[in-house]
């Protein structure tokens, strides 16, 4: 990001005083759990507590009884539900996506040895208005039903509707038709947790059949928006299910939190990361980021790292009310598949990208190659470990466009667990706080996203009628 040709020393000394306010208003965001200027979309003011999240205490959005009932729900699903569906869109299914991908793996539903002490099959939907998508996975329960358990045993399935409003389309969409699909059959027994507002004056459809039908019920807190709920009862209800470590999660977002609480701008690893990215932004024309992951399981990390950007940044309108059409387009990469498929619009293309590399230092799996052929053209991998080569591929990668001075930067974790997660969640999080404050930009609010729901809304009720 720095160099010829790219940022300068004296492009971040004269962002100091700007870097400096956006320093001290995310710290009275920390301590009065407001933001500059911020309302919810009926214009009244709305609650930022995101920066609470780490702290497990009474009046936060994660506490000890929060805490103490996620663990109990993870125990009950291990020892009492065979397969559990996820249904959400947006915030309520893309960081659900991260923890899985990263925490099970594509293998956890067909290897059965894989979810450790007997956790249940997981299952993803609700996060498209997509019927072939629903009827497949309804017919994987049905083979699961009948093929891998003892026929006078029901197999049992819970549904996890997850909506702060109760009323998402495509969530309910799914919901009703696993509900109705799941009771009408002899081999299931249906069970159903929600997720939504709890408070009775938000007035959640979800919620409400919930109390008549005395389903069990987590909370979605106000103050925290959906792109930014990961790290509380929406996202960690995913965690539960396959045993992921809560604490440690929320330990390596709290950590985050205490480094970002330097009174010296550059010493802030979010606020720094801001900066420059704003930088190249408004100075150096770089309107699109890309984020790579290298390795297969950090592809939905880019994809929730889009609507987090997208949504929080991508504003027409500064607080003042002028028009400024800002934000940065996000694209999701993930490496090495998308070197050869990208890297060459990267490397040659027009100069308005950064391109964000994510590393695991020390990836699972240690695959070394072998000698299976006689062929010369051939022995050039055997000895070849795996993880070497794609680091050795990122390396080549960043090496490339620093020769073209394309701006790039890199993010290196010592591993992919919950701690460290964790960290590069809220790491994340503050860096679009951060850069809200430099923009001058309602980094919590979506108007573009409330346009497009209230012609849809009118749509489906006439539809309805």
């Amino acid at each position: 990001m720095l160099g010829e040709g790219r940022i300068k020393t004296e492009d971040l000394q004269e962002m100091e005083t700007a870097m400096q306010k956006a320093r001290d208003a995310v710290n009275e965001m920390r301590a009065s759990g407001t933001a500059y200027k911020h309302l919810s979309k009926d214009g009244t003011p709305e609650p930022v507590y995101f920066t609470r999240l780490p702290e497990i205490k009474n009046g936060n959005p994660n506490t000890p009884v929060s805490l103490q009932k996620l663990k109990e729900f993870g125990d009950y699903l291990r020892t009492n539900v065979d397969a559990v569906v996820f249904l959400g869109v947006g915030g309520s299914y893309l960081g659900n996506k991260v923890l899985f991908d990263i925490g099970a793996g594509p293998s956890w539903n067909s290897m059965g040895e894989k979810r450790r002490n007997g956790y249940p099959r997981i299952y993803f939907s609700g996060n498209n208005l997509d019927a072939g998508q629903c009827e497949e996975i309804m017919n994987e329960l049905r083979y699961w039903s009948v093929h891998a358990w003892p026929k006078k045993k029901r197999f049992k399935v819970m549904l996890v509707p997850i909506s702060k409003s109760g009323s998402t389309l495509e969530t309910l969409a799914s919901f009703i038709y696993f509900y109705e699909a799941c009771n009408k059959s002899v081999m299931f027994d249906t069970e159903v947790t929600a997720v939504t507002d709890r408070n009775p004056e938000a007035g959640s459809p979800l919620f409400a059949l919930a109390q008549k039908h005395g389903w069990r019920c987590f909370d979605i807190k106000n103050g925290i928006g959906g792109r930014f709920s990961v790290l509380t009862d929406p996202g960690l209800v995913t965690a539960a299910a396959i045993g992921m470590n809560v604490e440690e999660l929320l330990k390596g977002a709290g950590d985050m939190e205490e480094a970002c609480r330097m009174d010296d701008v550059y010493a802030n690893p979010a606020l720094m990361n801001a900066a420059l990215k704003y930088i190249a932004s408004e100075r150096y024309g770089c309107h699109i980021e890309v984020f790579m992951g290298y390795g297969e399981r950090l592809g939905s990390l880019g994809q929730w790292y889009v609507q987090l950007l997208a949504e929080s940044l991508g504003k027409k309108h500064n607080r003042n009310g002028e028009t400024v059409y800002y934000g940065r387009t996000p694209v999701p990469a993930v490496g090495t598949t998308d070197m050869h498929a990208q890297t060459q619009l990267h490397q040659d293309g027009i100069r308005n990208k950064v391109v964000q590399f994510l590393q695991i230092k020390n990836m699972p799996g240690d695959i070394v190659l072998g000698m299976p052929f006689e062929e010369p053209a051939f022995k050039k991998y055997n000895g070849l470990n795996m993880s070497d080569a794609l680091a050795m591929a990122l390396d080549s990668n960043a090496e490339a466009l620093n020769g073209d001075r394309r701006f790039n930067a890199r993010y290196v974790l010592p591993e992919m667990n919950a701690y460290h997660l964790g960290e590069l969640f809220y790491f994340l999080m503050l860096s679009v706080a951060y850069e809200g404050e430099l923009a001058n930009v309602d980094a919590f609010d979506q108007p573009g996203v409330e346009a497009y729901k209230k012609i849809m809304k009118a749509k489906f009720a006439e539809h309805s009628n």
